[in-house]
């Protein structure tokens, strides 16, 4: 599983909806498709460097709710 970040809404396969700029957890297959579509670009970061997805989970910029005022 990865967590992804949508960049448009989405529908899963269990009808369930997500809207543009949801981060959802998917599965290898149904990233490729999702990037495929252009519903996602990349894999939401936290992981990936200060200059990816900066929202929760990510320690690099992230200064919502649960920071540390980094």
């Amino acid at each position: 599983m990865v967590y992804v970040k949508l960049e448009s809404d989405w529908t899963d396969g269990n009808g369930v909806s997500h809207a543009a700029g949801e981060s959802v957890d998917v599965d290898a297959a149904t990233l490729a498709a999702l990037q495929a579509d252009g519903i996602v670009s990349e894999p939401a970061a936290g992981k990936d460097g200060p200059d990816k997805w900066a929202g929760p989970g990510s320690p690099q910029k992230w200064a919502g709710p649960g920071s540390a005022g980094r």
